[in-house]
């Protein structure tokens, strides 16, 4: 594999759990000679449209809501996936969550940082304090205290509803271009990523809209104005855009930064089980003992045919629906054994 080749290889999770796997090159500038770049993404609260709106007015309604985001780091981060030997500054993209100063951007963007500065489209800038952040999700939310007339909220769409060859428009700060716009479509849908800390990142929506270093932690929005994903990734042979990029979906988003918000960190619910796909449906190769799924019943062997209504037809579909989760949440499972269906009910627990 060529050396400059900016994908990481992603391996399977043993234990389903809230989470998604897949591989790429996070999105941050770091400053120096470091190869990461950081990717615009999306959050909570602007105009909302009943119609499709063009480029330059989702652009015009939302650019106040994104914000430069620079975090200096008091020596090298060795962080996923490429650490800044000697770097000391990192640079991305944030965008407001609520009215009361809290700000989206990823974790990767803020990992190892000493102090943390937001600068709005205006120029006027802030420090920041780190409320919490996630590795597993690569979310973290952060807090100003500035003026109320500058907190914009951007609104969260649902991203289960985000189709492929959806218009989309990503917003945020490449290579230090402040308010930098592009746009495209969504290319693909259910795409696994790879977290900081290796965990699969469900549900991820890929772009082509161009995203390149200082974009992470941005919004990409719909064409109602809606934030449906952070962008925190690119798929790249040269380091470059080559229109090949990934955002944590907004669903996500929203789970993770209530629980951030409230409680300074995430849980991530877990059933407890490492999947087999099969023909008609996902086979339960093992059962983790004193798990949720141990506890309900499930057996090495059994297929899950179904959750809920839902058919179920592939691990990541079930990785997926957990990801959705939170440690206490049940769930019913449709599940084959020995030729037999059964429906078992489920508490999920809580991966550490």
């Amino acid at each position: 594999m060529p050396s400059n080749r900016i994908v990481a290889m992603v391996a399977a999770a043993a234990v389903i759990g809230g989470g998604a796997g897949a591989a790429i090159a996070t999105l941050s500038d770091g400053g120096g000679s470091a190869k990461t770049t950081t990717v615009t993404t999306a959050a909570a609260g602007a105009n909302v449209a009943n119609t499709d709106l063009s480029v330059g007015q989702v652009a015009k309604e939302a650019t106040n809501s994104v914000v430069e985001v620079d975090a200096t780091t008091s020596g090298g981060d060795q962080s996923f996936p490429f650490g800044n030997n000697g770097s000391q500054a990192a640079e991305g993209t944030g965008f407001v969550y609520d009215t009361k100063g809290d700000i989206i951007t990823n974790q990767h963007v803020v990992s190892g940082a000493s102090t943390v500065k937001v600068k709005f489209s205006d120029g006027s800038t802030y420090k920041a304090t780190v409320v919490g952040s996630d590795s597993a999700t690569d979310i973290a939310v952060l807090h100003v205290n500035a003026p109320s007339s500058k907190l914009n909220p951007l609104v969260l769409a649902d991203s289960s509803k985000v189709a492929v060859g959806d218009g989309v428009v990503a917003i945020g700060n490449p290579f230090g271009l402040d308010g930098t716009v592009t746009s495209g479509i969504v290319s693909a849908v259910g795409r696994e990523i790879s977290s900081p800390d290796d965990t699969p990142i469900e549900g991820a929506i890929q772009t082509d809209a161009a995203i390149n270093h200082g974009n992470s932690g941005g919004p990409l929005l719909d064409l109602h104005g809606e934030v449906i994903g952070i962008t925190s990734q690119i798929q790249s042979e040269g380091g470059g855009n080559d229109g090949v990029g990934f955002a944590v979906p907004s669903n996500t988003v929203k789970s993770i930064a209530s629980q951030l918000i409230a409680n300074g960190k995430a849980q991530h619910a877990l059933l407890g089980v490492t999947p087999t796909d099969t023909a008609n449906g996902v086979r339960i190769a093992t059962v983790k003992s004193g798990s949720a799924a141990d506890d309900a019943g499930l057996k090495q062997g059994d297929v899950i045919t179904a959750v809920g209504s839902t058919q179920i037809t592939s691990s990541a579909q079930i990785r997926a629906i957990i990801a959705g989760k939170q440690p206490g949440d049940a769930m019913t499972l449709t599940i084959r054994r020995n030729g037999s269906s059964k429906t078992v009910h489920v508490t999920l627990g809580s991966r550490s």
